[in-house]
């Protein structure tokens, strides 16, 4: 039998425990951190919609080494039943927090001011909290990015006075819920089509916000017409890429290749390298896309499309971008900051076939705001659920034909 640790604490931990593996994930982290535990109390729900409730003696063999399980157990929900508020630190240097900041997690988190619970605001994973106001009222408990911290801000540090509020599992969409497995190519992949022609119509519907983050291959692919018709047919709200898909859409708009290859047939054109380059200039010579569109210069594809219908785009670029387009922000902590700020009305999230803005995007992204990723390369989607965004749903397969047949789906609704 283990000799008792002397250092302990209560925990409670409610919602879907069991479907959604939450109890031995928690149980696992305390044996994993050299702790032990002992349930005082397990209810388990009746009905599938019943949350269950757990409270666990953890006990460790000094205050650090529990401090340090109690840091785990705090992200995947659990509550100290010792009541006490968060506790503030004053940010001493602009750009960086103070040492022991609480890194959030892109799920539900809540703080205690005063002895009341108050909700954080611009959930992100990968952030501190920073806290608004000198009156009990006027407190306003904000996710905020390391480089956005100035000093004299009120930074929550530690564990004490937070709780996570778990995704749960019974939340999402059935339809996407079984697809929440292991990156396969042998997903059947209609369905989940279907699922995202839902999800396009239920945003155009009810007002919400529905995001494509594209890559250049949507081009390549021969792809482009399918997006520029979800976007003129209004089930397309906002666009995030980079300089290339702008550059390659505009470029096939122009003179119909992409990288130098007719989409209509495949052929090389003669010095068609030379049309990705020409098409950059002529745009920087009107000014922006949006002028070009203006003057008649650019007359199809998708950036027109979303001239046209009022659809903003946000463009980030690269190192190795060429041009670039007018547009295009190459200051990557600019971009950030506008990313968070679009992403704020977003209720969901397509992306196809981009790794580095998927991943991106999908670090700015609430845990609660559905995300299905297409890609040909599953590394993608590996790369994103390792990164946290567990919410998300991948498919393994190529652009066209699954764009193919969301805009089939859609159009069948």
């Amino acid at each position: 039998m283990p000799t008792p640790a002397p250092c302990r604490e209560l925990v409670e931990l409610r919602g879907h425990l069991i479907d959604s593996l939450l109890l031995p994930k928690v149980l696992d982290c305390i044996l994993r951190g050299g702790g032990q535990f002992q349930l005082q109390k397990v209810a388990i729900g009746q009905q599938r919609r019943d949350p269950s409730q757990a409270l666990i003696e953890v006990s460790a063999a000094n205050e650090q080494q529990l401090a340090s399980i109690l840091a785990q157990l705090v992200d995947h929900g659990a509550v100290v039943t010792t009541a006490s508020d968060c506790t503030l630190e004053t940010a001493d240097c602009a750009g960086a927090f103070p040492e022991g900041f609480y890194s959030t997690t892109n799920q539900r988190t809540e703080v205690r001011i005063a002895g009341q619970w108050r909700p954080v605001a611009d959930q992100e994973m990968d952030c501190g909290i920073v806290i608004d106001g000198a009156q009990l009222h006027g407190d306003v408990a904000r996710c905020v990015a390391m480089t956005d911290v100035a000093v004299g801000m009120k930074i929550v540090v530690g564990h004490a006075g937070i709780r996570v509020i778990p995704h749960e599992r019974s939340e999402s969409a059935p339809g996407f819920a079984f697809m929440n497995s292991a990156v396969s190519t042998e997903k059947p992949k209609q369905v989940i089509a279907r699922q995202v022609a839902a999800e396009l119509v239920k945003c155009k519907q009810s007002g919400g916000k529905a995001l494509l983050v594209g890559g250049p291959a949507i081009v390549h692919t021969g792809s482009g017409p399918l997006v520029s018709e979800l976007i003129r047919t209004g089930y397309l709200h906002k666009l995030f890429a980079g300089n290339a898909l702008a550059t390659h859409d505009i470029e096939q708009a122009l003179f119909g290749t992409s990288l130098g290859v007719h989409l209509a047939d495949a052929s090389l054109a003669d010095a068609g390298h030379e049309h990705h380059l020409r098409a950059i200039n002529r745009i920087r010579r009107c000014g922006s896309i949006r002028t070009a569109v203006e003057q008649g210069v650019l007359t199809s594809g998708m950036m027109y499309e979303c001239v046209q219908h009022n659809v903003p785009y946000l463009l980030a670029g690269s190192i190795r971008d060429d041009g670039p387009l007018p547009e295009v922000i190459t200051d990557a902590l600019e971009a950030q900051r506008q990313m968070r700020a679009a992403l704020k009305d977003v209720t969901f999230c397509l992306m196809v076939a981009t790794m580095l803005h998927s991943v991106a995007v999908g670090n700015l992204l609430p845990a609660w705001v559905p995300v299905v990723c297409v890609d040909i390369n599953p590394s993608t989607i590996t790369k994103l659920a390792d990164r946290g965004s567990f919410q998300t749903v991948g498919v393994v397969t190529d652009v066209e034909p699954f764009l193919r047949a969301v805009l089939a789906e859609v159009k069948a609704s």
